[in-house]
Formats: C-alpha cells, sequence, structure tokens
C-alpha cells in the first residue's frame, strides 16, 4: 500500500520559484502533506484510488487531486483548472 502521493519533484520544483515561504505557510504545508499520508494509509478513497498533493507553478497553490492508480487518470481536483486559470489570468492582469 503507498501511503506518500506527494510529489516530491512538483513541491522542490515550487520551493525553488517561490520566495522564502513564512514558517506559517511551511507548517500548513507540512500539515497538508502529513494529511495526504494519512488519507492514502486508510484508502478512504477506495484501493484503485488515490489523493495527490502538488503545488501548482504559476499560481503558488497547493492543489489537492484524486487520482486512479493504475490510469493515472485525474478524477477530481480541487482546486479545478478553470479556477487555477482564472487565478492565473487575475495576477497577470495585475501585472
Amino acid at each position: 500500500m503507498e501511503t506518500g502521493s506527494i510529489n516530491p519533484v512538483a513541491l522542490s520544483m515550487a520551493a525553488s520559484l517561490t520566495a522564502p515561504q513564512p514558517a506559517e505557510r511551511l507548517a500548513e504545508q507540512r500539515e497538508i502533506i502529513q494529511a495526504v499520508r494519512a488519507v492514502n494509509g486508510a484508502e478512504v478513497f477506495g484501493g484503485n484510488h488515490e489523493l495527490t498533493f502538488v503545488m501548482d507553478r504559476d499560481t503558488r497553490r497547493p492543489v489537492l487531486k484524486i487520482v486512479d492508480r493504475r490510469t493515472h487518470e485525474v478524477i477530481t481536483q480541487i482546486p479545478p483548472d478553470y479556477v487555477l486559470r482564472l487565478a492565473r489570468q487575475l495576477e497577470s492582469d495585475r501585472k
């Protein structure tokens, strides 16, 4: 049973793209990672699905996905892609 569906490459890339984060934000991300591991360990979404956590490269926001373990198909995502697109657009409009 896999319990660590945290994408370490995405986390390290996101960390390198962002400015140093306050300790509070880092603690919050650690809590999310622990929660994801606990959910996957308990197989809350069944044996064929897992929860994953990545940082969106452009918005620097956490993204949670429920993914099929075999096909790697994204079943659902929070926030959805359209919300991330809106956030990107709002950010580019501010510049």
